[in-house]
């Protein structure tokens, strides 16, 4: 039977059908399982996997682990119970914690500030919207001769202490809810307004190359609809171009809508004011500089002019284009192809 080798947590074998061949014990102090667990996790080997295939002396072995594949061994799909017993209990819940602990810490993406920030804005900004409608239909009742269309001056009326309108309540406990409800309004929109400063001045410094390109309000909107930076970096150009547009994506992909052309990245003044049949090219050119750019700040690199002026170049090549078709179209109605008559 051929021989395979196994690697565990707390050790490695060779093992010969169910009999271990040979085996090397992983050491029993915690730091230093913590440390094979983070090669493992790296898709390296650890010391005790190097010993054992040192000692493979030219045999054909088989493994269940592909990190150890290459050189002889050769990758097998293994079943239940190759694998030996897992050891002390008590040593391996203290090394599964503490790894998960490194883990959690390795794997934390700072930017998801960022993305808290974002989406707070965005709820407090519809609460706002909702209190000032509230607002305007309460206080409009007091005085329809006058405007009360914006919220603000309603929330204005309504706290004002002035003798109320012949139409307003008579009740001074209705009167003081009404001013309650106005400073909630003016409340909800001073801390969406510091919420929007905070996020305008944030995203430039853990993010330069992706503000450089879309500015400080699309690039923080694109980390929380992406996840954060972490997840936008690993994104697809082709993702990244539809980020936002996922309702219209899967209702193309129901047969009931045309395939998305651009989702959070028309937002982008470039994009939103180019003519209609050129903005899925402008968008798939952007999605691929943001897709380079997000990679480059997550690997803390400098800002890179040469996305910008890549796009910029991408602009101009389809704006050429599309001025060179309508020169070269014929002011004859009945020339050209039959879409243009």
């Amino acid at each position: 039977m051929t021989r395979s080798i196994v690697s565990a947590w707390h050790g490695t074998w060779v093992v010969d059908g169910a009999q271990i061949v040979r085996r090397a014990d992983a050491p029993i102090d915690v730091a230093a399982l913590v440390e094979r667990a983070r090669l493992r996790r790296a898709g390296g080997r650890t010391p005790e996997d190097d010993a054992m295939l040192a000692t493979r002396a030219g045999e054909s072995w088989t493994t269940g682990d592909r990190r150890l594949v290459g050189d002889g061994v050769e990758f097998r799909p293994v079943g239940p119970g190759t694998t030996p017993g897992p050891g002390d209990g008590d040593r391996r819940r203290a090394y599964l914690l503490q790894a998960a602990e490194e883990g959690l810490q390795a794997a934390w993406d700072p930017s998801i500030h960022v993305e808290e920030a974002v989406r707070a804005e965005r709820d407090l900004e519809r609460v706002a919207n909702l209190l000032g409608e509230r607002l305007v239909s309460w206080v409009g009742r007091d005085a329809p001769a006058v405007d009360v269309s914006d919220p603000a001056r309603a929330a204005a009326l309504a706290r004002s202490t002035d003798p109320p309108a012949p139409l307003g309540p008579d009740d001074p406990r209705l009167v003081d809810a009404r001013r309650t409800l106005a400073a909630l309004y003016d409340a909800a929109r001073d801390a969406h307004a510091g919420l929007k400063a905070a996020v305008a001045a944030s995203v430039p410094v853990s993010t330069p190359n992706l503000t450089s390109l879309l500015g400080p309000d699309l690039a923080g909107s694109m980390l929380a609809r992406a996840g954060g930076l972490d997840r936008l970096a690993r994104l697809p150009a082709s993702t990244v171009q539809v980020l936002g547009a996922e309702r219209a994506f899967f209702e193309h992909l129901r047969g009931r809508a045309p395939p998305p052309r651009h989702g959070l990245l028309f937002l982008h003044p470039r994009i939103q004011s180019a003519p209609k049949s050129d903005r899925g090219k402008l968008a798939r050119a952007l999605a691929g500089k943001v897709a380079i750019a997000a990679r480059r700040d997550l690997a803390g690199s400098p800002v890179a002019p040469e996305l910008k002026a890549a796009f910029d170049r991408r602009e101009g090549e389809i704006r050429a284009r599309r001025a060179g078709a309508k020169r070269s179209r014929s002011p004859l109605p009945l020339d050209g192809a039959p879409g243009d008559r």
